[in-house]
């Protein structure tokens, strides 16, 4: 078989074997796919070569880029150790470590006198269960909210307050807890109960306030849900900063903080998801250090092993651990594990990539690359079909409207993200748009001359997709 013929091959395998996720596999059959067989730095290759800036980051995974060296040998050592022993009735070696320098990191980046202060009243993170994905580490922290308020005797907290265009992830738990009509809809029989509050989404406020008049009135109505029905709710969950799915939607300054507020006021455990936000994605190595927010539960995954492997983290204050403890006959146990909990691989993985983080100071680095991002994000602002822009540090969206004055969106069925994807991928750059929305979410190690050179590709590609 020629080179060639291995080629077709391929893509005749693909299209006949495989199903692709959030994918219209009837479109897709049509296509020509892009398969990748390589990557290096902030760039991936495909079998025919051709190199493409990896602008997603992998789906919002990769920060060191591809084959980093200290990764590699990490994983490497490793192997030559053991790939997999299970954290049901034993331990490991890179799952102690890493658990000690995430609980480390999640309560750094706050002010002295805030640190103090949390730690007098018990509010620190302090316990790490491993599993295996964003969605997981949801999934457990929904479980563990709940089993602590049935151990505590409150037997009618079953419920849970989330918001508008949430995304959690795809498990039904998470789904639950989203907000996100066209991902969500088709399983709500499957659903357990929820209550909504509105999104901080300034630019389309569904209470059609203009911030900062409103004075966060988002979330007020949050806090009157929670006023009336804080005796049904086990706890608050999001995004903490930005909902990353529900459209790159930045929430205004104080939202975050006034959540957790009111959290503590009615009594409710509040769960910030950092799968997205976390690890340097917002400028800060979690969401919640931008606003001096502790949270009794964090869910962390994504960039925790730079991209390398599945492994995902929920961090729990000790009040809440404590709370399962007890006889062997109380059965207090936390009935929730997965096979490749805690796998050493992935452990390992994620200790090199919090040493490269200490080592480059990369949060530190990441002001000039913001600032360019900015700075593009105004200019686009002034075309004709560009209705907002928003970012937190190198989380970024491009709204795209047919009517600037009016803000109509585009139909979903014009595709207009992905005309905008399409062309840049035509110039060597991949990104993956959120309908309307044109995401911008590159590696962090991505150098000031790629970032320029995606930033123009992608300027070219939405004024030629618009025209």
């Amino acid at each position: 078989m020629s080179m060639h013929e291995d080629y077709r091959h391929l893509e005749d395998s693909d299209r006949r074997f495989l199903w692709h996720p959030f994918t219209q596999m009837k479109e897709w059959e049509q296509e020509a796919p892009v398969i990748i067989a390589g990557g290096r730095d902030c760039f991936i290759r495909d079998i025919r070569g051709k190199w493409y800036l990896d602008g997603v980051s992998s789906l919002w995974v990769n920060i060191f880029g591809h084959r980093r060296e200290e990764i590699d040998e990490a994983i490497k050592r490793q192997v030559d150790r053991i790939s997999h022993s299970t954290l049901l009735g034993l331990s490991n070696v890179p799952a102690i470590r890493l658990a000690e320098k995430l609980i480390a990191l999640a309560n750094s980046g706050y002010g002295e006198e805030h640190s103090a202060g949390e730690k007098d009243r018990g509010r620190t993170l302090s316990r790490v269960f491993y599993s295996d994905n964003g969605s997981t580490a949801v999934e457990v922290a929904i479980k563990m909210a709940f089993q602590y308020w049935q151990h505590l005797g409150d037997q009618d907290r079953t419920a849970f307050l989330s918001l508008h265009l949430a995304y959690h992830g795809d498990t039904l738990g998470a789904v639950s807890v989203g907000g996100i009509d066209i991902f969500h809809k088709a399983f709500a029989p499957l659903l357990f109960r929820t209550f909504k509050a509105p999104a901080p989404y300034c630019y389309r406020c569904e209470l059609q306030k203009t911030y900062p008049a409103c004075n966060l009135a988002c979330a007020e109505r949050m806090g009157e849900i929670l006023r009336e029905h804080h005796r049904e709710i086990a706890a608050v969950i999001l995004e903490p900063l930005v909902q990353a799915a529900g459209g790159m939607i930045v929430a205004p300054p104080g939202y975050l903080k006034r959540i957790r507020a009111l959290c503590r006021e009615c009594n409710v455990l509040c769960i910030a998801d950092e799968v997205a936000t976390g690890f340097g994605r917002t400028g800060r190595m979690f969401a919640c250090h931008h606003e001096d927010v502790v949270p009794d539960i964090m869910c962390l995954s994504k960039g925790i092993t730079g991209g390398y492997m599945p492994l995902a983290a929920t961090l729990a204050t000790e009040e809440i651990y404590r709370a399962f403890l007890g006889d062997f006959r109380d059965l207090k146990t936390f009935f929730h594990g997965h096979s490749y909990t805690g796998n050493p691989l992935a452990c390992a993985a994620a200790l090199a990539c919090l040493e490269i983080f200490e080592k480059e100071e990369t949060v530190g680095g990441l002001a000039p690359k913001i600032a360019l991002l900015e700075d593009w994000l105004r200019e686009m602002a002034a075309l004709p079909h560009v209705g907002d822009v928003r970012n937190k540090g190198l989380m970024a969206g491009l709204e795209l409207v047919m009517d600037k004055s009016t803000r109509e969106a585009y139909p979903w069925e014009d595709k207009m993200g992905w005309k905008v994807a399409h062309l840049a991928r035509d110039n060597g750059v991949i990104i993956r748009p959120l309908g309307n929305v044109v995401v911008i979410m590159p590696p962090l190690c991505i150098s000031i001359e790629n970032l320029r050179q995606m930033l123009h590709v992608l300027r070219h590609a939405v004024i030629s997709a618009v025209s």
